[in-house]
């Protein structure tokens, strides 16, 4: 069979989480991604400099499609050219009515909460905003809301935290670009549905992939809040990692290895068999 592997990297492929990570699983997982049958996706927030710079400090595979900056840029990737995917940019641009990034910025200017993430964080289709722990995000983010909407303007709005450094962050994207949507786009254009694509995560901003038909793969170290928040939405297609395949501990590369077998059980003596 073939299969569409899409994953998160921080704190999912990539060990940056309080969590140690099982010895060897990174180099399994990238021995795996090589077989003829799997072709691989990062799904991430980071922005293309910084998936190639993980690609480097982590010694992870190159993937042969990358959806960044939280699903507004999709990029195929071949022999190492990164070529975005104008098609994508396309289909996502109406929502915002064709105001920039600029514009959106100037509607918000009054709350003063937010905080413009750096330039290299922001792209043509997409606002990053920090916001400070102790202010109610909530509310913020019903500010916003009501604002655009004054405006028609239709926008998805993704919460995260990034715990290590004590900071909300806040993605203002159009209502069609989000990573769910993206990897639907890449699963129709590709040739793949949720017989063959596997998605694997474990932050806020997976939570719509997590929650969605694709199987999904939620890795051991996942925040509790998250864990919580979707195992009590009880999702149709979601495998929580235990740590009990291969005796890895299910966190990181080892949990997305682990789903891969629960899915997909054909899959196991393949992986076993490149220890």
């Amino acid at each position: 069979m073939n299969l569409l592997l899409c994953t998160d990297l921080d704190r999912t492929l990539i060990p940056n989480g309080d969590h140690p990570e099982s010895p060897s699983a990174r180099e399994l997982f990238s021995r795996f991604v090589r077989s003829s049958s799997v072709r691989l996706a990062y799904v991430s927030g980071r922005h293309r400099a910084l998936i190639s710079e993980a690609i480097r400090a982590y010694h992870l595979p190159m993937p042969d499609f990358a959806i960044a900056d939280v699903g507004s840029t999709i990029y195929r990737i071949d022999h190492g050219v990164w070529q975005q995917w104008s098609a994508w940019d396309a289909a996502i641009a109406s929502d915002w009515q064709g105001l920039s990034t600029q514009n959106l910025h100037a509607l918000l200017s009054e709350i003063t909460p937010l905080q413009l993430q750096e330039p290299e964080k922001q792209n043509t289709h997409k606002l990053s905003y920090y916001l400070p722990f102790g202010h109610d995000h909530q509310t913020v983010i019903r500010d916003i809301e009501t604002r655009l909407k004054a405006e028609n303007i239709r926008a998805n709005l993704i919460w995260s935290v990034d715990a290590p450094r004590h900071i909300g962050l806040l993605d203002i994207l159009p209502a069609s670009a989000n990573k769910l949507h993206a990897i639907n786009f890449l699963m129709q254009h590709e040739g793949y549905d949720n017989t063959d694509t596997v998605f694997a995560g474990d932050s806020g901003n997976d939570l719509d992939v997590l929650q969605s038909p694709i199987p999904s793969v939620l890795v051991a170290n996942a925040d509790d809040a998250v864990r919580a928040s979707i195992l009590a939405a009880s999702p149709e297609k979601l495998y929580p990692a235990r740590g009990d395949f291969l005796g890895m501990n299910g966190c990181y590369s080892a949990g997305i290895l682990e789903g891969i077998a629960h899915y997909w059980p054909e899959y196991a003596p393949l992986i076993a068999g490149l220890r």
